[in-house]
C-alpha cells in the first residue's frame, strides 16, 4: 500500500528545472548502449523499456502517467544503458537533466529518501518478474499481469505484452482465447 504524503506530488521540487517534451508514438528516447543524460516524468502516454537480443526486441517494463523513467544505472554511473526507452503512445513528458536532478537530490534529504524508495520498488518489481519467469507458466504470468496490472493489457499492443511475458504473439493469443 502506498503511503500518503503531505505533498501530493513530491516531484514538484523539480518543476523549475523541467522542460516539457512531446514525443510521437514509437520514438526512441534512449538507445541501448548510449549514456542516459535525461530523466522523464510521464504527464501523458505510455513508454516501454526493451533490450535487443540478436535483432529481437524483448520488452522489460512499461511506464504510464505519473511514472518516472530513465536508465537509472546509466543515469547515475555514466555507463552505457543496458536497454532502450521508447514511447508506445504519443507522450507529453517532463524532462530533467542528469546534472539538475543530481543537484536537487543532494540538496534535499526528503527527495533522496523518496528516490531510494522508488528504486527499491523498481528492484522489487524486477525481482518479482524474474522469479515469475523461473516459477510460472506463460498462462500464469499472463494471469498475474491481468490481476496486478490490468491497465497494461488495456493500453499496450499485444506483441509488446507477449515479448514482456517471454512468449510469442501467437502463444499469447491462444492463452487469451482460453479465458
Amino acid at each position: 500500500m502506498q503511503q500518503v504524503t503531505k505533498n501530493k506530488d513530491p516531484w514538484t521540487i523539480f518543476s523549475p528545472f523541467f522542460k516539457q517534451v512531446e514525443a510521437p508514438a514509437k520514438t526512441i528516447l534512449l538507445q541501448e548502449g548510449k549514456i542516459s543524460k535525461t530523466m522523464y516524468f510521464i504527464e501523458k502516454g505510455c513508454l516501454r523499456t526493451w533490450v535487443n537480443n540478436d535483432g529481437k526486441e524483448i520488452t522489460t517494463q512499461f511506464f504510464f502517467e505519473g511514472d518516472s523513467v530513465s536508465s537509472i544505472e546509466s543515469f547515475r554511473t555514466n555507463q552505457p544503458s543496458l536497454y532502450s526507452i521508447e514511447t508506445i503512445e504519443p507522450c507529453v513528458l517532463q524532462t530533467i537533466t542528469q546534472k539538475e536532478f543530481q543537484r536537487i537530490v543532494e540538496q534535499s534529504p526528503d527527495i533522496k529518501k523518496q528516490f531510494e524508495e522508488h528504486l527499491f520498488k523498481r528492484l522489487f518489481q524486477a525481482q518479482q518478474l524474474f522469479f515469475s519467469y523461473l516459477k510460472n507458466s506463460p498462462q500464469q504470468r499472463y494471469e498475474e499481469l491481468l490481476s496486478q496490472y490490468p491497465h497494461i493489457v488495456q493500453r499496450v499492443p499485444q506483441h509488446y505484452i507477449a515479448s514482456y511475458l517471454g512468449i510469442t504473439s501467437v502463444s499469447l493469443s491462444r492463452i487469451r482465447n482460453r479465458r
